[in-house]
């Protein structure tokens, strides 16, 4: 049974990627998902904030701002404890590298176009095979229109990918205008690869204390529904790799991504929840189905399911809204 697949021009055993988190903060837990059959691992983002600011200052950034950065405030430490300086994560891809033999992807997280992006390169000379860019952007000003967002993020992807020669691809939100449309734009400015989806982590308010606090709820398996829809669409239709990313829990999740068109699937909340070792559960049932099914490898499934392929294209889009809503049948 071959389970191989390619992503961002890398060979991968598996279709098996641990996506951004905070277990990859050490070697030691990188080794042990290697261990456990991960094909490679997306480290933890360094972010924009971290590159421009002194410490204390990015403290006070990160703790006061009312734009929020999902990792960031679910997850550095205390001034303190503070250990995710820019030369110290240079160093962890060097560490990293020398102790698995998985690629490795660095991840580089910021909204604006700036010199942070120069941390890039210097990812690429530690040794990352890849550059995942993930723009987490909430939009507040009134007067930005579709057009600037969308600007905003090919402007940054094309400052990246000019100073690095490792492929980069890019991790999206699902809001805008028009995704296939922007698809496509990202893929001509460059982009390897889109990882669909970012999830926005959204606060939420302590009653007793009158704050804003950050509130960290995991996926579940149904997340998968929306990153699924999209990969459906777009495969086949652009030039670039297609990664699906949230509410991948189980064997299922992974297949139906394969499907509908994702070169692999992203790991994070389930590991959060259930152990490094759960993505040898999840390669077990993998081959299990495929045996059962009569499969003999991942690529022989990769897309069979998407739009394109599909004998009723319409399954994706707004006559299926209707038919669902006609087939509701509410218990009274």
């Amino acid at each position: 049974m071959d389970l191989s697949t390619s992503y961002l021009g890398l060979e991968l055993r598996n279709p098996l990627v641990v996506s951004a988190s905070p277990l990859s903060e050490e070697v030691s837990s990188i080794k042990r998902m290697e261990d456990a059959g991960a094909a490679a691992v997306v480290l933890y983002s360094l972010f924009e904030e971290q590159i421009r600011h002194e410490q204390r200052e990015l403290y006070h950034h990160l703790t006061e701002s009312t734009e929020s950065y999902a990792e960031a405030l679910s997850f550095f430490p205390e001034p303190s404890e503070f250990h995710l300086a820019p030369s110290e994560y240079l160093n962890h891809i060097r560490k990293a590298k020398e102790a698995v033999n998985i690629p490795i992807i660095a991840s580089i997280n910021g909204s604006e176009v700036g010199d942070w992006l120069h941390y890039a390169k210097l990812m690429e000379e530690a040794g990352a095979d890849a550059i995942e860019l993930n723009i987490y952007a909430i939009p507040t000003n009134p007067s930005a229109t579709a057009a600037d967002i969308e600007n905003n993020y090919i402007n940054i992807l094309k400052c990246l990918k000019s100073s690095v020669t490792v492929p980069v691809a890019i991790k999206l939100s699902p809001f805008f205008t028009n995704l296939g449309n922007f698809a496509e734009r990202l893929v001509d400015a460059g982009a390897n690869s889109l990882v669909l989806f970012n999830r926005f982590y959204q606060p939420d308010i302590d009653l007793e204390n009158l704050e804003v606090v950050p509130n960290v709820v995991l996926s579940t398996s149904q997340a998968r529904r929306l990153p699924l829809r999209w990969i459906a669409i777009l495969y086949g239709r652009i030039q670039a790799d297609l990664a699906a990313t949230s509410g991948i829990h189980h064997a299922q999740d992974v297949l139906k991504m394969l499907m509908a068109g994702a070169n692999i699937t992203m790991l994070c909340s389930a590991l959060l929840r259930n152990g490094i070792d759960q993505i040898k559960i999840i390669e077990r049932e993998m081959l299990e189905w495929m045996e059962l099914h009569e499969y003999e490898s991942v690529r022989q499934m990769l897309g069979s399911m998407s739009q394109k392929n599909i004998a009723d294209p319409s399954a994706f889009e707004r006559a299926q809204y209707m038919k669902a809503l006609r087939s509701f049948r509410p218990q009274i």
